[in-house]
């Protein structure tokens, strides 16, 4: 654990405020769940909740799955990092953080689909492999994360089998979560 320096008060109400410098640097926004851990030491600790990070078998299980249907890697993410992964190096890919760009798609609820072999879409921050196809998962009306099929070569753009695929992992993982 690393001390930031930063002291602030409780208020009259029980409550703190998490400094915006910090929210920033650990993609904390307004609504997002947090859990709270105490420790013996009198720690009180702060997590960003994750419900998919929660189902990670489920969602390894799912991507598993997907890769051996749709013929190319695999990758479900929560909010901020990617939590499971098929087809790929666990290694290159554990822990990653999301893009920008995805980050960005999963904001607006937008789809991403490849549709010509000179589109290119990162998925994936500080990996250079580009995706056919994201998918914001959705439950009780809330982005709790994302599906990514990645290039890997085979496909210039995403097949309409491929599109229903990831549309169907999507839904599954979303309807886990709730």
């Amino acid at each position: 654990m690393k001390a930031t320096g930063i002291v602030r008060r409780i208020d009259d109400l029980g409550r703190v405020v998490i400094p915006k410098e910090i929210r920033r640097t650990m993609r904390i926004h307004e609504g997002d769940p947090l859990e709270i851990y105490t420790s013996n030491d009198g720690e009180v600790i702060f997590k960003k909740y994750s419900a998919i990070g929660e189902m990670s078998e489920n969602a390894s299980q799912v991507a598993d799955i997907m890769y051996k249907l749709a013929g190319c890697p695999v990758v479900v993410f929560d909010r901020d990092h990617v939590v499971a992964t098929s087809g790929v190096t666990k290694r290159e890919f554990q822990e990653r953080r999301v893009s920008p760009e995805l980050e960005e798609l999963m904001e607006t609820r937008k789809q991403y689909f490849a549709e010509d072999e000179n589109q290119k879409f990162y998925a994936v921050e500080g990996v250079e492999q580009s995706s056919l196809a994201c998918l914001p998962i959705l439950s009780a009306g809330d982005v709790t994360g994302a599906v990514a099929f990645l290039n890997n070569g085979k496909y210039g753009k995403i097949s309409e089998s491929q599109k229903s695929l990831v549309n169907a992992a999507a839904q599954f993982l979303g309807c886990q979560v709730e």
